[in-house]
């Protein structure tokens, strides 16, 4: 096995698998936690990741129409409610970082849509997908390996 295919320590993978889980077990909502990790994968051209939770996310009832449009969800009028565009903008406002933090507005938004508890959930499962993202992608990990 060369460094470049080793992903990680067996105890840090266990970790970041171990936050995913919690952080999409505590949002409680499957098919809006598939479209927040689909698109930081987008973000961070995860083929992987990509690949992968494109696949959980039909099996979670996310719609054809849904992951059709959700790289240009701001541009897709209905097709995604207040809540799903609150928490698409705090996905792209952490996982991009461009303004080096989060806007207030972008926050601000998110936590009309969702408790503290759900907010947390939320921010825990950005970063965890960008953890798997940054990982899968510096190890050139590519698509087609995920099995349900």
């Amino acid at each position: 096995m060369t460094a470049r295919t080793r992903l990680l320590d067996p105890a840090a993978g266990r970790a970041m698998s171990a936050l995913s889980a919690a952080a999409k077990k505590g949002l409680g909502d499957p098919a809006l936690a598939e479209l927040v990790v689909i698109r930081a994968s987008q973000l961070n051209h995860c083929a992987f990741c990509l690949d992968m939770h494109l696949t959980i996310a039909r099996e979670d009832g996310v719609s054809e129409q849904q992951l059709g449009l959700l790289a240009a969800w701001e541009e897709a009028g209905d097709v995604f409610d207040e809540r799903e565009r609150a928490a698409l903008a705090l996905t792209e406002a952490v996982t991009v970082l461009t303004a080096g933090f989060v806007p207030d507005e972008v926050y601000d938004n998110a936590a009309k849509h969702f408790d503290e508890a759900r907010l947390a959930h939320l921010l825990g499962l950005i970063v965890a997908i960008n953890n798997w993202n940054r990982v899968m992608v510096s190890h050139r990990i590519p698509p087609g390996g995920y099995t349900p």
